[in-house]
């Protein structure tokens, strides 16, 4: 194929990528609000079913009910839940995996297009990070059986392909010469997936202190909060994606001084993205600190984690477009 069809390629993949993407957090939605519901309705009809024919038999053995009598009695009672319903947890799996496949081939004819590692420049860095957040979403659900954190990861992805494409959209071409270098191959590949791990992370902290007020408040047993673990089960995930995710984005930060001295004859020069990456390394450096010497956890840490990941944001966004510096080329 050429140039021009992989970059078409990769534009129409792109669409395919955000309606299954919307069709994934619908599902997700659903299944968040209704398919545990019906599921608990499910179990409670056939409870009812069972009694009756227990019923039944014991009024068959005195003489008063006959086995026929019952089992009409029993198709009669058939509750709507028992009939077939449809599974959105698993619609919802099936879409997010053709979703992610159709999102890599986004990433991969893009950069084929290009002949070069496809981020160079903000919409392939986003499309990147969605990509990565969503990878690390699924690792999650299958380890720690976080489906519920599908819909709102899904609407992070949505939202982050919806302004790439709407306000980023950058034709396929050429880098600046800075960015024709092996380390963005590992020095930008280690902070887009430290970046979509700590997205996974901020989702569950902010699913936290949500779970966490409405059990305060004695509420957390009921609507969408009621589907979705214990406070405590929410601060532990958080906790372990983003143990997962600092030593990658310290990697990041090391390897970026490394290439910051062959590209620019110095390892930091106080540049705006390197101060704000810096700061927040610092703000998830002191959460896991505070968490393991401490003792934080609860509150107090998901206030420092989601100040954290605010920083991270301001790093992305704010910096690129509020300051200028070596890192504007992107």
């Amino acid at each position: 194929m050429s140039t021009a069809e992989l970059a078409n390629l990769s534009d129409k993949l792109m669409l395919t990528t955000v309606v299954m993407y919307v069709v994934a957090l619908a599902a997700y939605a659903v299944d968040l609000g209704f398919g545990r519901r019906r599921a608990a309705a499910a179990g409670t009809a056939s409870e009812k079913a069972e009694a009756k024919v227990l019923v039944g038999a014991a009024g068959a053995e005195t003489g008063t009910k006959d086995a026929g009598s019952v089992a009409e009695d029993a198709d009669d009672g058939e509750d709507e839940s028992q009939r077939p319903q449809v599974d959105w947890v698993r619609l919802a799996l099936l879409v997010t995996v053709l979703g992610w496949g159709a999102h890599l081939g986004v990433i991969v004819s893009r950069g084929l297009s290009a002949s070069r590692w496809p981020w160079g420049n903000m919409y392939e860095f986003l499309t990147a990070i969605t990509f990565a957040a969503v990878t690390a979403f699924m690792v999650v659900m299958f380890r720690y059986k976080a489906r519920f954190l599908g819909a709102f990861v899904m609407a992070a992805a949505v939202a982050g392909l919806g302004v790439a494409n709407i306000w980023l959209y950058d034709s396929v071409g050429p880098v600046t010469p800075a960015l024709n270098s092996y380390w963005i191959a590992i020095h930008v590949s280690a902070a887009i997936i430290a970046t979509g791990a700590f997205t996974v992370a901020g989702a569950a902290t902010i699913l936290y202190l949500l779970k966490s007020r409405a059990e305060s408040r004695g509420t957390g047993t009921g609507g969408i909060l009621a589907h979705v673990p214990s406070a405590e089960s929410l601060d532990r995930l958080a906790m372990r994606v983003t143990m997962f995710a600092f030593p990658i984005w310290t990697a990041a930060i090391i390897m970026g001084a490394i290439w910051a001295d062959e590209a620019w004859g110095r390892y930091w020069g106080w540049d705006p993205k390197e101060i704000w990456s810096f700061i927040t390394w610092i703000i998830y450096a002191a959460y896991l600190h505070a968490r393991s010497t401490a003792g934080w956890k609860g509150r107090k840490a998901a206030v420092l984690s989601l100040l954290a990941f605010a920083a991270l944001m301001f790093n992305f966004f704010g910096v690129n477009y509020m300051f200028s510096g070596l890192h504007s080329y992107a």
